[in-house]
């Protein structure tokens, strides 16, 4: 059953690989996804590019676990040498658009999903959501859905770790920031400029600590990434404004780290652009970790942000493919490292189902 499994899997990733899926565009994509559960006479819904379903025998009196991943994609960058729309199979890697990020995991999550669907007595329900808008954290994608499936207790985001346990992950709050200063003549004495000002309220960013650090994702990270000012070589401007991006660890909230940079940042303003991507955590006794660590898969916090930033529960981070190719030039994903994640992936529920 497994090996019918992954080859539907594959022949589905291949599909998803050669359409396209931008985010807010993935209508074709789910119509795609929304086949594949026919083919297999397990009944799904939709909700507008949003495709979901649950086991047969779900029962409102257990605990449910929720299996996620999203279909939409990026756009494909100057680099790519191979078509982004053609899935290309090379040496054993599977190219495409989508195929490390996240397509490789969404059909190994669809085929786990498959292999439970119709057994009985399974200590956890299964919900599965192959969601639309991750890349673009859009206001129809998983976050969309949560009131809509049943009440979630645990989660697995398949994102790519190379099937290691991404036991938590860092947060993001982006800022805008302005340092003032008096507008005035180039020719003219000005000791206000709002561009020097800035050199000191850049120190002060460059050089912040944020006092508590996480034992499985470290430090928050806070860094400025634009700055802009000045509209004509002869005039001091105004204002100069900042953009600071903020990757917030276990350890705080994000509203902590609004509060504390408003309370703090020597600048005359600065304001969240949303607090909605919160860090993710998962304890290191949860049953889904423990399992995962007796079949020999380590754990890491992860710096990147996925889906699990909408979740209230406890949800972990597993998935095949290396997020190092994620947004890559001529991206891809080993067709071994599928077949092993959809094992990886039944070997770890069967622990705990």
């Amino acid at each position: 059953m497994i090996e019918r499994l992954t080859t539907k899997a594959i022949k589905l990733l291949k599909t998803l690989i050669e359409t396209p899926s931008y985010s807010s565009e993935e209508d074709q994509t789910a119509t795609y996804i929304e086949t594949w559960f026919r083919e297999l006479n397990m009944p799904c819904k939709r909700i507008k590019n949003n495709v979901w379903a649950t086991n047969k025998y779900f029962k409102e009196t257990k605990p449910t676990l929720l299996l996620n991943s999203h279909h939409d994609t990026v756009k494909p960058n100057n680099g790519y040498t191979k078509d982004p729309f053609k899935a290309i199979v090379e040496d054993g890697k599977l190219y495409g658009l989508g195929s490390n990020d996240a397509g490789g995991c969404l059909v190994s999550l669809l085929a786990a999903f498959a292999y439970f669907y119709d057994k009985k007595d399974l200590a956890y329900n299964l919900v599965i959501v192959a969601s639309a808008e991750e890349e673009n954290s859009g206001d129809n994608g998983l976050n969309s859905m949560l009131s809509i499936i049943p009440k979630i207790d645990v989660a697995i985001i398949g994102e790519p770790t190379l099937m290691n346990l991404a036991i938590a992950e860092k947060g993001l709050v982006v800022f805008d920031a302005v340092v003032k200063g008096t507008p005035s003549h180039a020719a003219h004495p000005n000791e206000n400029n709002a561009i020097y000002n800035s050199i000191s309220v850049l120190d002060w960013f460059k050089n912040y600590t944020f006092k508590k650090s996480s034992e499985a994702l470290g430090d928050v990270k806070m860094t400025v990434t634009q700055i802009n000012a000045g509209k004509q070589h002869n005039a001091v401007p105004a204002e100069v404004n900042l953009v600071v991006d903020v990757r917030v660890n276990d350890k705080y909230s994000n509203q902590e780290i609004v509060d504390i940079l408003k309370d703090e940042a020597p600048c005359d303003s600065i304001i969240p652009r949303s607090i909605k991507l919160n860090s993710s955590f998962i304890p290191i006794d949860h049953p889904l970790v423990v399992a995962g660590v007796e079949i020999g898969r380590s754990t890491y916090g992860s710096p990147t942000l996925s889906d699990q930033a909408v979740l209230s529960c406890p949800s972990l981070k597993l998935g095949p493919g290396d997020s190092t190719r994620s947004h890559s030039a001529d991206e891809f994903i080993y067709i071994n490292e599928i077949e092993e994640g959809i094992k990886i992936y039944i070997e770890l529920l069967e622990k705990i189902l």
